[in-house]
């Protein structure tokens, strides 16, 4: 085996956006595609001589083949050593368990999240720091810098990697190390959350229904859930890694985990029920007959947390993306715990993280997390909620009705507009944009504008601004819509409509989220304009 240097140009549109760079799988496969971007990684991070990295991915379609060639280039590029999960796979949160619990100097994750997976779907690389969390804004921007100036990469010109033999062997003067991609991660969660106490939960004849949606997570909860905790067998749905997710679409949402709500939905539905997406970061939370809500969700969570080991000495504070509702907010007030509005991306919460600044973290997209790691992650939440049942015996849906009697109910719900036509998409912002001073005190329907603003945060630790994060639009009596253009799709652009009401009336806690945002729905879509600016008569997705 030799180094190669290969001769290359940049190729257009390779910017990263939110979590690395998304693209259709034929995309990447294009011939220099993925190695432009792999040596643009490692030129933007300064090079990885001497470096040891964390590979891994989701399973998705190319995710095995696209391994071998970053490891090839890894090993041309002087990495001392990449340690890889067995068949190529690690969930997101088990990648960055495993950069910090190795030192490593960072590592490349495949996938594309909890978008769809095949050869005519979607694919995903980012990078992620030595803290395990993802790549800073400047990093990021110099990698993408470097995609528009690269003029050669570095591959070695054969050897082959068997993924599947748990072990060390050599690439070149690299080390390949393959792990087990569960056993570090379930160690940690052991660390954290009173298994015993769980583990009789189930014993004693709690039924639970987790939706692995054909993805990384499921050897993950298979392991954790039915080997360690004694859930019966079954209780993981759908739990072998599929390379296109079954033909499904792993997003954990009513919508695209319909199968799980039919369960939990029915007459003799289990008493809870879970699910996570492609590369297990992200997690939906149902009771019997009781959805709820990832804001919501998080809420409870910052609320009852002291009841696992792992939080009983408290919590330093709480951080939510701006989208994400207040209600996390509320709690952290009554609980004099600090409380932190970022921009949407995982990444913002790290500085937080790692300044210890706050503990736990959680986003409207149904991603939560803690410190434990540097990135959302799926199963840990089920966890904490299977914690914090154990602890109280109560059900899912007498916790919601305790919490939301007790600090008020933020109705929420995202209306997404898909694969809009990108500049449609994109006038529609700036119309909104221009009108921002004059809304105020302005009329829509039934709502009255009270503030409109676009978000720009100042990041508290280490003073980056970041502008342009998207438009909020206030209403008098404790209502909000959010308006964005998401940076996680692959096809046009996704229009992202967030919406909230606050409602204190005791009687008026138990209403369906649209009915009772149906006031600031209808004033979203007039103010923004969104029939006649993007041609769609409403929301392809209601979450």
């Amino acid at each position: 085996m030799t180094v190669q240097t290969v001769a290359t140009t940049p190729i257009s549109g390779q910017k990263p956006g939110t979590s690395g760079l998304r693209k259709k799988t034929a995309v990447f496969m294009q011939p220099g595609y993925l190695e432009n971007y792999t040596q643009s990684i490692f030129d933007g991070i300064g090079g990885v001589a001497g470096k040891t990295l964390i590979v891994g991915g989701d399973g998705r379609y190319f995710n095995d083949v696209a391994i071998g060639t970053i490891l090839r280039m890894a090993a041309a590029n002087g990495a001392a050593k990449c340690i890889v999960g067995q068949g190529g796979l690690l969930s997101t949160p088990a990648a960055s368990h495993l950069i910090r619990k190795r030192g490593a100097d960072g590592g490349l994750i495949l996938s594309a999240s909890h978008n769809p997976g095949g050869p005519n779907a979607d694919f995903g690389l980012k990078y992620n720091g030595p803290n395990g969390g993802p790549a800073t804004e400047g990093v990021t921007e110099k990698i993408f810098a470097r995609t528009l100036e690269i003029d050669a990469y570095r591959i070695l010109d054969g050897g082959d990697v068997d993924l599947d033999a748990l072990g060390t062997s050599s690439l070149g003067d690299m080390q390949v190390e393959i792990v087990d991609p569960v056993a570090d991660y379930a160690e940690l969660m052991g660390t954290l959350f009173d298994f015993d106490a769980i583990a009789a939960l189930f014993k004693g004849g709690f039924r639970m229904a987790f939706d692995a949606m054909h993805a990384v997570t499921g050897p993950y909860a298979i392991a954790i859930l039915e080997d360690r905790l004694g859930a019966p067998a079954g209780t993981v749905m759908n739990g072998i890694p599929s390379p296109d997710f079954g033909g499904g679409h792993p997003d954990p949402n009513p919508v695209w985990a319909k199968a799980l709500m039919d369960v939990m939905y029915a007459d003799d539905a289990p008493d809870f029920g879970a699910a996570s997406d492609g590369d297990g970061d992200r997690n939906m939370i149902v009771g019997a007959q009781c959805y709820v809500s990832p804001s919501d969700s998080l809420a409870l969570l910052a609320d009852k947390a002291e009841l696992a080991p792992g939080y009983a000495s408290g919590l330093a504070g709480v951080a939510r993306s701006m989208p994400t509702s207040a209600a996390a907010d509320r709690v952290a007030d009554a609980k004099g715990m600090a409380h932190f509005e970022t921009p949407t991306g995982w990444k913002f919460f790290g500085n937080l993280l790692d300044a210890g600044k706050v503990t736990l973290c959680g986003e409207e997209s149904a991603g939560t997390g803690s410190n434990h790691v540097r990135e959302k992650d799926g199963l840990w939440a089920v966890l904490l909620w299977l914690n914090i049942l154990a602890a109280t015996g109560k059900s899912v849906s007498d916790l919601m009705a305790d919490h939301w009697a007790r600090y008020g109910r933020n109705y929420y719900s995202r209306h997404d507009y898909e694969a809009v036509d990108a500049t449609a998409a994109n006038d529609l912002m700036d119309h909104l944009r221009g009108r921002l001073d004059d809304l105020p005190g302005q009329t829509a329907g039934s709502m009255i504008v009270s503030a409109a603003d676009e978000f720009s945060y100042d990041d508290p630790v280490d003073g980056a601004t970041s502008s342009g994060q998207g438009i909020r639009i206030y209403f008098e009596g404790g209502g909000r819509a959010v308006f964005r253009l998401s940076g996680t799709g692959t096809d046009g652009a996704t229009l992202r409509v967030y919406l909230e009401q606050l409602e204190t009336d005791p009687a008026a806690l138990h209403r369906d989220p649209q009915d009772a945002l149906s006031g600031i729905i209808a004033a979203a879509s007039s103010l923004a304009e969104i029939k006649v600016r993007t041609g769609r008569n409403g929301p392809d997705v209601i979450t």
